[in-house]
């Protein structure tokens, strides 16, 4: 049993990091491919595409490995993904492209939500947390070699390699997490929640246009249609997920008070981590020229790579995974306040660079401690649905909060400039703020041990 766990492990390893190498990769090979594909405009449409199914499809992959298994779930993402790499490789055009990405989004939600379901299933908390370094090297290796890589082989054989190279890698992958994963253990009669799904994606949708695309953020016309979809089809779905017999979010993980404030605190720091990423290289670039600005956001990489591989070893010393989301939180309300004030002083890096560290911290900290929390509180039966429920809320907070905090740089000050981007740090620490207040706090190492 203990090596088909770590035959398991290996090929979830290797299905996160083509997931997370996905989105990084392909960001530096643009320009190869707009030259390439004579298309210029559209290319944002190429990051986005993905980013939405990645988004909407979420929780949809939780709750399908609830009632199918593991391994039938991630066997399945991985031939999606396969199948998008080889479309997005032969794409002639860039609307084929843009096609090809979506699906591929897709298969790589299925990675990672799959993913962190199944380590939940394998190992217990004190196991989880030997492994964290394994996961902290996977997610270093993808944010540190995946741009590097992405403009290599896009100057070298091509843009199109970058997709290729995913092909054997998708072998390896599909055998280990076959091997090892294990096959659907209870039965049930329990139907996939069709139309709650398609009213999430109406949502999902709605919200990560009016974050990705300016056009559609900024329209008079479409601004408000598309609220009024978000809103409305967000309405719908909790509405069906309280009444259904099989819901795709139950009601049953809000139950647990703990998990509950967990999904809320994921969705606020997803907006105010995740919805300022756009804008930190802005920051930056106030006192720095483009080589500063690289050599600048290094610190919120080593911010997140510290406290990545910090955290395994200290928190099996400190296994209260609640105070760590704490401690996650008040760190991102400090950085993100640090770089207002440098942004309001045009860029100062000696107050900038540490902001940068303490945010870069925050995400790793609050990533890695909400995720364990859920990995080891959650009822096994609905461990997808309430690890799928946690991480839409960072995604979907993320999107929402990059719109939002770049309509209120331009409600408060016209634009992007220094008081622009004072304005939306500033705002981004005071959601912070909210996010440690409102943050579950639990005494006893009892209160997150797994349910029996």
């Amino acid at each position: 049993m203990h090596a088909s766990r770590n035959l398991a492990f290996a090929g979830l390893l290797l299905g996160m990091a083509m997931a997370q190498l996905d989105g990084l990769i392909v960001t530096a090979a643009l320009p190869s491919i707009g030259a390439d594909l004579h298309a210029r405009t559209g290319l944002v449409a190429v990051t986005a595409a993905g980013l939405l199914t990645v988004t909407v499809a979420t929780p949809l992959h939780g709750r399908l490995g609830d009632l199918h298994g593991r391994r039938t779930s991630f066997a399945v993402s991985v031939l999606v993904f396969a199948a998008a790499s080889a479309w997005c490789a032969a794409a002639p055009d860039v609307g084929s492209l843009i096609a090809a990405r979506t699906l591929q989004g897709l298969g790589g939600s299925g990675l990672i939500v799959t993913a962190m379901s199944a380590l939940g299933e394998l190992f217990e908390r004190d196991e989880l947390l030997r492994r964290q370094g394994w996961q902290t090297a996977v997610f270093a290796a993808a944010t540190l070699g995946g741009p590097p890589l992405g403009g290599l082989l896009a100057a070298g054989p091509g843009w199109r390699w970058i997709f290729l190279v995913n092909l054997p890698l998708c072998v390896p992958t599909l055998l280990l997490g076959w091997r090892g994963l294990p096959a659907k253990s209870r039965g049930t009669r329990e139907k996939f929640d069709v139309p709650g799904s398609a009213l999430l994606a109406v949502a999902g949708s709605a919200v990560v246009a009016l974050g990705t695309f300016e056009g559609l953020a900024r329209s008079p016309l479409w601004t408000p249609l598309l609220v009024v979809a978000a809103v409305g089809a967000g309405f719908s779905f909790v509405r069906r997920q309280r009444r259904a017999a099989s819901p795709l979010i139950s009601p049953k993980v809000f139950a647990d008070a703990v998990l509950k404030r967990a999904v809320v605190v994921n969705g606020l720091a997803g907006a105010a981590l995740y919805g300022t990423f756009t804008y930190v290289a802005l920051v930056a670039s106030l006192g720095a020229g483009a080589a500063g600005t690289g050599l600048l956001l290094v610190a919120m990489t080593a911010g997140q790579l510290t406290l990545s591989a910090s955290f395994a070893a200290l928190a099996r010393r400190h296994p209260e995974m609640t105070a760590w989301g704490r401690f996650g939180c008040l760190l991102g309300v400090v950085g993100l306040a640090a770089i207002a004030v440098a942004a309001a002083l045009n860029g100062a890096p000696w107050l900038l660079v540490p902001g940068l560290f303490a945010t870069g911290a925050a995400f790793a900290v609050c990533t890695s401690a909400y995720t364990v929390l859920g990995q080891t509180r959650a009822d096994r039966a609905l461990l997808g649905v309430t690890l799928g429920s946690l991480t839409f809320a960072r995604q979907a907070g993320g999107l929402a909060g990059a719109a939002v905090f770049g309509w209120l740089a331009l409600a408060t000050t016209g634009g992007l400039a220094a008081p622009g981007l004072t304005a939306v740090f500033a705002g981004a620490a005071a959601v912070m703020a909210v996010a440690w207040l409102t943050s579950p706090v639990v005494t006893s190492s009892e209160a997150v041990s797994s349910p029996s």
